[in-house]
């Protein structure tokens, strides 16, 4: 796995939304940007030229590569110093993704795809590249605060710790205060017991980064809809793919699947390295 940042485009006003992000986020890491097009059409065995009566410019091949050039060309115009690679691969958006996801350390995807079932299909896109992406995964929706924080859940499971760092590198990167907030079912919750879990979390992380101004809390709720309203006043909402009390054979959980589906912010959902070596 390398530093690069891999967005995924199909042409549609969401998919190059996801550039912009994808700009800033290979920005921040100082790293290259890889914008990637899944090719379909090969695989259906149709024709890619131009028509036979139809315009030289016309033809499946050569759309696709405009989706890329326009795609390229957005990029550059948000940081002409940017790196950036195209890449035109045959297959289906959710195969080429996680494939590609293992030479990333991010990937950016849309909140919907062009088509009739776009809002559908990126539920179906973005639950299966954070549940099996070997990186990961962010998703560009709502409307994010930008002088919001960096929003983490906490639940002080082990892909809870591994989305606590990626959510404190992101604050400092963007220069931003992060929350940590710590949800508590409020039938079965003790708040000693809660705040433990809280502080134990957060353990290391202060020192390992100093300058980010931390704000942690622990709040009984109800999880998904307490994240969910905590996410209209952030700019990044950061979860981990199944937390403590999910089920083994889920690889992405309930919670998380909410916040793809229903957070006011772009959502980054980060799976444990264990996950992802099991499906080596």
């Amino acid at each position: 796995m390398s530093d690069q940042v891999l967005v995924g485009v199909d042409g549609s006003e969401a998919s190059l939304a996801a550039v912009d992000v994808a700009v800033r986020e290979a920005r921040l890491r100082r790293t290259r940007l890889r914008i990637v097009h899944a090719f379909i059409w090969p695989l259906m065995r149709v024709p890619l030229g131009p028509a036979q009566d139809g315009p030289p410019e016309g033809g499946l091949r050569h759309q696709a590569e405009g989706i890329l050039a326009d795609a390229r060309a957005r990029a550059e115009a948000l940081d002409p110093q940017l790196e950036i690679e195209t890449e035109l691969v045959t297959g289906e958006p959710l195969t080429v993704l996680s494939r590609w996801s293992r030479e990333a350390g991010l990937v950016v995807v849309g909140s919907r795809g062009l088509g009739r079932f776009g809002a559908l299909l990126i539920g179906s896109v973005a639950v299966h590249l954070a549940a099996h992406a070997d990186c990961p995964v962010l998703i560009v929706r709502g409307r994010p605060d930008p002088a919001g924080p960096v929003l983490a859940a906490v639940d002080g499971s082990g892909v809870g710790a591994e989305a606590l760092g990626f959510a404190f590198a992101e604050a400092a990167a963007r220069r931003a205060p992060l929350t940590a907030l710590h949800i508590a079912h409020p039938s079965t919750s003790w708040p000693d017991q809660e705040e433990r879990v809280l502080s134990e979390a957060l353990a290391g992380w202060r020192e390992k980064y100093p300058d980010v101004e931390l704000r942690s809390e622990v709040v009984e709720a109800h999880t998904r809809p307490a994240l969910i309203e905590a996410s209209r006043e952030a700019q990044l909402l950061v979860v981990g793919a199944r937390g403590r009390g999910g089920f083994a054979g889920l690889l992405v959980g309930s919670t998380s699947q909410a916040m793809i589906q229903h957070a006011h912010c772009p959502v980054v959902v980060v799976r444990h390295p264990s996950e992802r070596t099991a499906e080596a």
